[in-house]
C-alpha cells in the first residue's frame, strides 16, 4: 500500500471519531440518530445538526481523493448524510396532513412533530404532550437540504418529494407572525407551555426562504418542475421582524445565546454587521461564563435548585436561579465557527484553547464535548455571594452530539481541510458585505390612447396597455391567484399556497410562462381593495416610499421592476392630476427621493430585469408537464378580457323627482354628524364624561327635530325632573311631540339647532331610560310616513352629504337590509295625494322618456333623466278610492321599479295586477333594492367627489374593512408593539396577537359603537402605522403600546390648536382629511414635528412641515409697524404651551426616557410596590422578570395606561425617572413601602403653586390664587380655572423639565419631602442629567 499523505492521515483519524462518535449511533432503518442509548426518540434539529460533521468530513474527503478507497470513503461518508435527510424526510410527510392543516390554522396542535422514533420514523408522544411547533428545527432542515443539495448530493428523489417540500416552505414562510416553542422547546421561560415569538426561529426561518428560493432539488440533473418558489416578500417580512427584535430573542428572554446560530454559521440571516457585532457582544457580555455561554438569563434547567418533579417553575422561583444557570461549551463551538467564517484566525485560536481545557478525555484519548456544567449543590451559596467563582461539574450527556459535530467542523477548518466556502455552497456568509446601490427601472403605461396623449402634452411620451403586447400586463391579484398552484398535489391531498398577499418585490419581477411574458402592477394601486386607493397623493407617496423600499430590501439579480398603469380613473375632472405630472418629471429625472431610478418602456427594460419561469403551472399531475393546468388556462383567458376593464356604478338619481305634495323641504342633517365620538373639547383628553355617550346614544332613537311633521300636539316626552316623564299610556298615544323651547324648529335647519339639542340633551343625561322604552313608538311614528318623502328627497337633492344622512336616518330606523318597501295607515287624504303623487311621477318620467303618458294632471316638464334605468314610483293596487273603501287592505306600498328608458305604459298594467305583497320595495332590474346598494352608490361617487368624511362613514356603515388590515396590525405586534383601539379609559380594548380581519374589525366596531366614521379612521391609521413601522422604525423608539383611540384625540386636539376652532369642527375637519393628508399629520405626530395647516381648494385641509420659529428676525424688529408687534407677540404665544403638547404627545404615544422599564425594575427591588392610578406593581416582579425582559416592560406600561389623561401621564413618568436617579445614585439602600408615585406629582404641583405665589408666576391668575369659597366650590367639583387635567396646574405641565422652575426639581424635592428614607438636608438647587 502507498504511503499515506499527512493529510490523508489526519483525515483517517477524524473518520474514525466520526465513525466512532457519530455514525455508530446511527439506526441502519431510518438512518435517524436516537437521542442516547437509553432514550430513542430522533429530534430534528440535533439530527441535522449531527450530520454536519460526517458532511464537512466527506467534502474534505472529496477534495484528496487520489486513491479509490479515499472515494470509497468520501461516498460512504455522503450516503449517511443522504439517508438521515432522507429519513427525516419520510417521518414529515407522513404527517403531510398536519402541513396542510396548519396552513390555515397555525395551531400548534397541527404543526409536524419536532421528535420521531428512531426505530420506525413514527410519532412518539401527543400532539399535546409536547411543545412541538419549533419553526426553527423545519428551517434548518431546509436550510441544510438546500446547502447539501448545492454541494451536489442527491436528497430528493421524486416530483412528489418536491411538492411536499414546496408545502414545507409554505409551513415556515409565516414564521415572522407564530409564536412557537423556540429552540430549547420552552416557549416562556417558565416552561408553561405558551409559546412565543423567537428571534432564532425566526431567523432560521428567513434563511431557509433565501436558500430554498429558485433552488433546483433534482441539482444539476433537474428540469423546471423541481424548482422550488419562494416570494421573496415572505423571506423579507422575517428579516425585518428579525431586525426589530435583536438583540432580544422573546418577550420572556431578554437575549439567547441560541442566537449565534443566526447571526453566523449556519443561517447567516443578519445582513446588518453592526448589528451582528451588537449582538454577538450582548451574549458575550451578559451570558459567557468559563465553562461556556448559559442559555438565556435565569434558565433553571438542571440548576441545583430546580425541582426536576416538575416541568413548569413557579414564577417567583425564577430569581433563584440567577448567576447559576449552567453553562454550556457548545457556544463556543458556535463561536469558533463565527470567528472561522469571520477569517478572525487569534479569536478562532482563542476559543479553541477555552473549549479545549473544558472537554472531557475519553479511556481511549479521544476529546468530547460535554452537554452542559452547573454548579455543585453545596457550593450555590459561595456562587451567589461571587457568581463565576466556583468549580462546575459536567451534567447531562457526554459526548453531545449535537456540540460534537460543530466541535469536528471547526477542527476541520482550523486545519484546512476544508474551507468556508465548502461548509457554505450557497454563499449565505456574504450577505452583510456592502451591495451596489440599486436602480429601480420604472415603467408607466397607458389606459388607451387618450391618456397617453394627455401625457404627451407634458413631454412625458409612454405606451399604451395594447402598444406593449406581446408582454402582457396584469394586475397584482393575478399573479397572487397563480401563486395558488404552487405545490398543488392531488396524491398527498396537498393544496399549494394559502396566503393570498403578494408584496413589491414580487411584483418588481418578469414572468415569463411557455411563451408569454407577464408584468404585473404593484398590489397597492388595485382600485377595489379599498378607499384610500382612490386618493391619488397617498397613492404616489406610497409609490415613493416603495421605491425607496426597493432600493434597500432589493437582492435578486437583475434590477426591480415598477409597472404602473394610468387609468381613467385617475385623472381628476378629465385632467392628469398635477401631483403625477410632478412625480412622473421626477422620476424622468433620474432621482426620486435619494433613490436612483429610471423611467421607460417595458422592451428597454426586458434583458436587465428579474424574470421569474412560472412553470408550475403546467398539468405535471397529468403527464403534460407542456401544456398549461386547464384551471389556469380558463382563468388567464377571462382575465386577460376583464382585468382592466371600468365597473359601472350604479347611479343613485334617476330622473327629477318633484312630489307636488312635497313642497315642505324637510332635511336629516347631521344625522351622519351625531355619531361621531372623538372628543376634543374636554380638557382632559380622553376624560370624557358620560354626556357624549349619552348623547350618541340618543342618536339613533330620536328623530331630529325637522323630521316632525308640522302638525304634531306638544306633549312633553321629555322631563326635567324624572318624576314628571309621560307616566300613562293615552298621553304616549298621542303624536309624539316635543316642546317648541326644547327643541326649536329651525326653518333654516342652521347649526344652532344642533347645538342646543346637543345642549339639551347632556342636561338630560337622567332620562335616558324613558327614552329608551319609546323607541319603538318614535319609529312607527315618523318611519313609515316619511320613508317615500325620504326617497324623493334622496332623488331631489344634489348634495351628496345630504343623501348620506338621509341614508344614515334610513339606516337607523329601517336597517341596513330592508327593502325600501313601506307599509303604512292610511286615510282618505292620504290616498288621494299618494295618488296624484305617483299620477304625478309617471308623468313626469313618461313625458320625460317619450314613453305613453300618465292620466294625471302634471304640467310633464319633467328634466330629461340620463339614460340610465330610470326609477318610477307607482302605487301597487288599481285605484286610490278602492284603498280607501276595503280596510282589509289598509297597507299599500311604494314600489319604485328601474326600467330602461323607453318606458310604457302597457308594463304598468301588467305590474298594478299583481300581488302589493309581493312586489314590494325598491326594484332594480327586478332585485329589491336595499338601503345597502343605495349606501354603496353614494360610496362610491363620494371616492369619485373627494368627500372624505362621507367616505369613511359610508364604509363604516357598509362594513368595509381595509383590505390589508389583519396584515397591518400583525406588522405592528411582530415588531413588539401592542396595538389598543377604542377611547380610553373606558372603551379600550387591547390587541396582543395577531387576529383574523373579520374578528379584528368587528373588535374595532365594538370599541367605537354607532361611531362608523372613527371606526373606520381606526383601520385607517393602524395601515398607516404599519406603513411607517416598516419604513421609518425609529418613529416607535421607546413605544411599547400604540393607543390608536389617544392618537386620534391628539390628533383633533392638535388641528383644533392650530385651526383655533373648537372641538367639534376639530373633529369634523379631521374625518374630512384626505387620506394623503392624514397619514401626513400621523406622521407630524409621531415624529413630534411642528406643523401648520394650510387650506386647498374643495375645503381640503393641507398639513404643511414648519419650523418651530414661525417668524423670521427681520419681520420682528419690524419699523414699529404692527405687523411686526403682531407678529412677535404670536412667537411668544407660540412658545407658550409648547411643553404642554409635547407632553400631551408623548403621553398619548407612551413615549418614555431610554432604558426607562429597566430602570423602574431597580425602583422597585428597593421597595416594596409602585401605586399607579390604584394599580401596584409588586416588587415579586423583579422575581420572576430580568430587567430588560419585555414582559415587566408590559405590566409598567399596562400601570402606566391606567391613567387617562397624556399630559399626566408624562409627568407620573417623570416622578419614577427621579425615582431611579435616587436608586442609581445609591443616596440610601431602601426606599421603604410601597410608593404612591400620584403623590409625589401631586406634592410638586403642591411646591410649584406655593413658589408661584412667591414670585407672582402665571399660575397665580388660576391654581395660586388665593380662594375664595366658589373657586373652592369648583375645585371639589373637578374643574381647575387653568383647565389642568387631574388637578395639576397647566402650568406646571407647561414647564421645561430642568431650570430652577423646572419639573424635574420640583418632583426632587417632592421625593425628598414624601420618602422618609431621603436625608432632608442639602443644598436645594440640584442638576438634572
Amino acid at each position: 500500500m502507498r504511503s499515506r499523505s499527512n493529510s490523508g492521515v489526519r483525515l483517517d483519524y477524524y473518520q474514525r471519531i466520526v465513525h466512532r462518535l457519530i455514525l455508530a449511533h446511527q439506526e441502519p432503518v431510518t438512518g435517524l440518530f436516537p437521542a442516547s442509548s437509553v432514550n430513542s426518540h430522533a429530534w430534528i434539529r440535533d439530527n441535522v445538526y449531527c450530520i454536519l460533521a460526517v458532511w464537512g468530513l466527506s467534502m474534505a474527503y472529496k477534495k484528496i481523493a487520489d486513491q479509490d478507497e479515499d472515494r470509497a470513503k468520501c461516498y460512504e461518508l455522503e450516503q449517511s448524510c443522504v439517508k438521515l435527510m432522507r429519513g427525516l424526510l419520510m417521518a414529515m410527510m407522513n404527517q403531510k396532513d398536519k402541513v396542510e392543516k396548519f396552513k390555515m390554522t397555525q395551531s400548534p396542535v397541527d404543526s409536524l412533530h419536532a421528535k420521531y422514533s428512531s426505530k420506525n420514523g413514527l410519532p412518539v408522544v401527543g400532539d399535546n404532550e409536547w411543545g412541538h411547533l419549533q419553526i426553527d428545527a423545519v428551517s434548518l432542515y431546509l436550510l441544510i437540504l438546500a446547502q447539501m443539495t448545492a454541494s451536489g448530493l442527491q436528497i430528493v428523489f421524486s416530483l412528489d418529494e418536491v411538492s411536499f417540500i414546496q408545502n414545507l416552505v409554505f409551513y415556515i414562510e409565516s414564521a415572522y407572525s407564530i409564536p412557537d416553542y423556540g429552540i430549547w422547546e420552552r416557549g416562556d421561560k417558565t416552561n408553561h407551555g405558551e409559546p412565543e415569538l423567537n428571534a432564532s426561529s425566526i431567523g432560521m426561518a428567513k434563511a431557509a426562504l433565501e436558500a430554498m428560493n429558485e433552488l433546483d432539488l433534482f441539482g444539476a440533473r433537474g428540469g423546471p418542475a423541481s424548482v422550488i418558489h419562494v416570494l421573496a416578500d415572505e423571506a423579507h417580512k422575517c428579516q425585518a421582524v428579525l431586525q426589530s427584535m435583536l438583540p432580544r430573542e422573546s418577550n420572556s428572554k431578554e437575549l439567547d445565546s441560541g442566537l449565534l446560530c443566526v447571526i453566523g454559521f449556519p443561517a447567516f440571516a443578519v445582513d446588518d454587521a453592526q448589528l451582528i457585532h451588537n449582538t454577538r457582544d450582548a451574549i458575550l457580555s451578559r451570558l459567557q461564563g468559563k465553562y461556556g455561554c448559559k442559555r438565556f438569563l435565569r434558565d433553571g434547567y438542571r440548576t441545583p435548585k430546580e425541582d426536576p418533579s416538575r416541568l413548569y417553575y413557579e414564577r417567583w422561583e425564577l430569581r433563584m436561579f440567577e448567576n447559576i444557570e449552567c453553562e454550556w461549551p457548545l457556544f463556543y463551538c458556535y463561536l469558533i465557527l463565527f470567528h472561522a467564517f469571520q477569517n478572525d484566525k487569534h479569536l478562532v485560536q482563542e476559543y479553541a484553547d477555552r473549549l479545549e481545557k473544558i472537554m472531557v478525555r475519553s479511556e481511549d484519548g479521544i476529546l468530547l464535548v460535554p452537554e452542559s456544567y452547573a454548579v455543585p449543590q453545596d457550593l450555590v451559596g459561595f456562587e451567589y455571594q461571587k457568581p463565576g467563582s466556583q468549580a462546575r461539574e459536567v451534567v447531562g450527556r457526554c459526548p453531545f452530539l449535537w456540540g460534537q459535530s460543530l466541535f469536528i467542523l471547526g477542527r476541520l477548518l482550523q486545519e484546512g481541510f476544508l474551507a468556508v466556502g465548502e461548509l457554505d455552497p450557497l454563499n449565505r456568509r456574504l450577505g452583510a458585505q456592502k451591495k451596489p446601490d440599486v436602480v429601480v427601472q420604472v415603467v408607466i403605461i397607458a389606459e388607451d390612447n387618450e391618456i397617453r396623449d394627455k401625457l404627451a402634452e407634458h413631454d412625458l411620451h409612454v405606451q399604451t396597455i395594447a402598444e406593449v403586447a406581446p408582454i402582457e400586463v396584469q394586475p397584482a391579484r393575478v399573479l397572487s391567484h397563480l401563486y395558488t398552484y404552487l405545490g398543488r398535489n392531488r396524491k398527498l391531498g396537498l393544496s399549494g399556497r394559502k396566503s393570498r398577499d403578494v408584496g413589491i418585490l414580487s411584483t418588481s419581477k418578469l414572468y415569463s410562462l411557455k411563451d408569454r411574458i407577464f408584468a404585473f402592477t404593484p398590489q397597492f394601486v388595485d382600485l377595489s381593495r379599498f378607499y384610500i386607493a382612490s386618493d391619488n397623493e397617498l397613492m404616489i407617496d406610497i409609490l415613493k416610499g416603495e421605491i425607496n423600499f426597493l432600493k434597500s430590501a432589493w437582492d435578486l439579480l437583475g434590477r426591480p421592476l415598477v409597472t404602473l398603469v394610468l387609468k381613467r380613473i385617475h385623472l381628476d375632472q378629465d385632467k392628469i392630476p398635477l401631483a403625477m405630472i410632478q412625480t412622473m418629471r421626477k422620476l424622468k429625472s433620474g432621482y426620486i427621493n435619494g433613490t436612483r431610478v429610471m423611467l421607460g418602456s417595458l422592451k428597454d427594460f426586458l434583458n436587465t430585469s428579474a424574470i421569474t419561469d412560472l412553470s408550475f403551472l403546467g398539468s405535471t399531475e397529468d403527464g403534460y408537464p407542456d401544456r398549461l393546468h386547464p384551471d389556469v388556462q380558463t382563468y388567464l383567458d377571462e382575465h386577460l378580457l376583464r382585468s382592466f376593464s371600468n365597473r359601472n356604478t350604479m347611479n343613485l338619481r334617476g330622473g327629477q323627482l318633484r312630489p307636488r305634495h312635497l313642497r315642505r323641504r324637510m332635511s336629516c342633517k347631521g344625522a351622519i354628524k351625531k355619531t361621531r365620538s372623538i372628543n376634543v373639547d374636554s380638557d382632559n383628553l380622553g376624560m370624557e364624561g358620560p354626556s357624549p355617550l349619552t348623547e350618541r346614544r340618543l342618536s339613533s332613537i330620536v328623530p331630529p327635530p325637522w323630521l316632525l311633521a308640522n302638525k304634531q300636539g306638544h306633549v312633553s316626552v321629555f322631563a326635567t325632573t324624572p318624576e314628571e316623564g309621560p307616566t300613562s299610556p293615552p298621553q304616549l298615544g298621542g303624536d309624539l311631540g316635543l316642546r317648541e323651547n326644547i327643541y326649536p324648529m329651525d326653518p333654516q335647519h342652521s347649526r344652532s339647532a344642533i347645538d342646543r339639542r346637543s345642549e339639551f340633551v347632556r342636561q338630560q343625561e337622567i332620562t335616558v331610560p324613558k327614552i329608551l322604552i319609546q323607541r319603538h313608538r318614535a319609529e312607527t311614528n315618523f318611519a313609515d310616513t316619511e320613508v317615500e318623502e325620504l326617497i324623493a328627497m334622496l332623488r331631489e337633492t344634489e348634495n351628496l352629504e345630504e343623501q348620506g344622512d338621509i341614508l344614515q336616518y334610513l339606516v337607523d330606523t329601517q336597517g341596513l337590509d330592508s327593502g325600501l318597501g313601506l307599509k303604512h295607515k292610511t286615510d282618505d287624504n292620504a290616498a288621494d295625494s299618494e295618488q296624484s303623487f305617483v299620477d304625478d311621477v309617471m308623468l313626469e318620467f313618461s313625458t320625460a322618456d317619450g314613453g305613453g303618458g300618465g292620466d294625471g294632471d302634471g304640467d310633464g316638464n319633467g328634466p330629461k333623466p340620463r339614460s340610465v334605468p330610470t326609477v318610477i314610483i307607482d302605487a301597487t293596487t288599481p285605484t286610490a278610492s278602492s284603498v280607501a273603501k276595503d280596510e282589509d287592505q289598509a297597507n299599500t306600498a311604494i314600489v319604485l321599479v328601474a326600467t330602461a328608458p323607453g318606458y310604457n305604459n302597457s308594463n304598468n298594467n301588467s305590474l298594478n295586477n299583481n300581488d302589493s305583497s309581493q312586489s314590494e320595495g325598491m326594484l332594480e332590474e327586478g332585485r329589491v333594492v336595499t338601503v345597502r346598494d343605495l349606501l354603496k352608490g353614494l360610496y362610491e361617487k363620494a371616492c369619485q367627489q373627494k368627500l372624505w368624511g362621507l367616505v369613511r362613514h359610508t364604509a363604516g356603515m357598509l362594513g368595509k374593512r381595509v383590505e390589508d388590515l389583519g396584515k397591518a396590525v400583525t406588522d405592528l405586534l411582530v415588531r413588539q408593539k401592542q396595538v389598543t383601539v377604542g377611547m380610553p379609559p373606558n372603551n379600550e380594548h387591547t390587541i396582543t396577537a395577531p387576529l383574523p380581519e373579520v374578528e379584528l374589525r368587528q373588535l374595532i366596531h365594538d370599541a367605537y359603537g354607532d361611531d362608523e366614521s372613527t371606526a373606520m379612521l381606526t383601520q385607517e391609521l393602524m395601515v398607516y402605522l404599519a406603513m411607517f413601522i416598516r419604513t421609518e422604525p425609529q418613529l416607535f423608539h421607546e413605544m411599547l403600546r400604540l393607543r390608536v383611540g389617544l392618537i386620534i384625540q391628539v390628533m383633533a386636539k392638535e388641528l383644533s390648536r392650530t385651526l383655533n376652532c373648537n372641538g367639534e369642527a376639530a373633529s369634523e375637519h379631521l374625518l374630512n382629511l384626505s387620506p394623503f393628508e392624514m397619514k401626513n399629520l400621523l406622521y407630524h405626530i409621531l415624529s413630534g414635528k411642528e406643523f401648520a395647516v394650510s387650506s386647498v381648494a374643495r375645503g381640503n385641509l393641507s398639513i404643511v412641515s414648519c419650523k418651530s420659529s414661525r417668524v423670521s428676525k427681520k419681520s420682528q424688529i419690524g419699523l414699529g409697524d404692527p405687523e411686526g408687534e403682531d407678529a412677535l407677540i404670536s412667537t411668544i404665544d407660540d412658545r407658550q404651551g409648547q411643553w404642554l403638547r409635547r407632553r400631551r404627545l408623548d403621553g398619548a404615544l407612551n413615549r418614555v426616557p431610554r432604558d426607562f422599564y429597566s430602570r423602574v425594575w431597580t425602583v422597585l427591588e428597593k421597595c416594596q410596590g409602585l401605586a399607579i392610578e390604584g394599580r401596584i406593581l409588586q416588587q415579586s416582579l423583579t422575581q420572576e422578570m430580568t430587567p430588560g425582559e419585555l414582559k415587566f416592560a408590559l405590566e409598567v406600561e399596562t400601570a402606566l395606561n391606567q391613567i387617562p389623561q397624556p399630559e399626566y401621564r408624562q409627568l407620573v413618568v417623570e416622578a419614577l425617572m427621579v425615582l431611579t436617579l435616587v436608586t442609581e445614585h445609591n443616596m440610601v439602600p431602601t426606599l421603604g413601602g410601597i410608593i404612591c408615585v400620584e403623590h409625589l406629582v401631586h406634592k410638586a404641583n403642591q411646591l410649584f403653586l406655593e413658589d408661584q405665589r412667591k414670585v407672582q408666576g402665571d399660575a397665580t391668575l388660576c391654581c395660586a390664587k388665593l380662594k375664595d369659597g366658589k373657586e373652592q366650590q369648583q375645585a371639589a367639583s373637578g374643574m381647575l380655572l387653568c383647565g389642568g387635567a387631574a388637578y395639576i396646574c397647566q402650568h406646571l405641565y407647561d414647564s421645561a423639565p430642568s431650570g430652577s422652575y423646572g419639573t424635574m426639581t420640583y418632583m426632587s424635592r417632592a421625593v425628598a419631602l414624601v420618602l422618609d428614607c431621603v436625608p432632608k438636608q442639602g443644598e436645594k438647587e440640584c442638576a438634572i442629567s
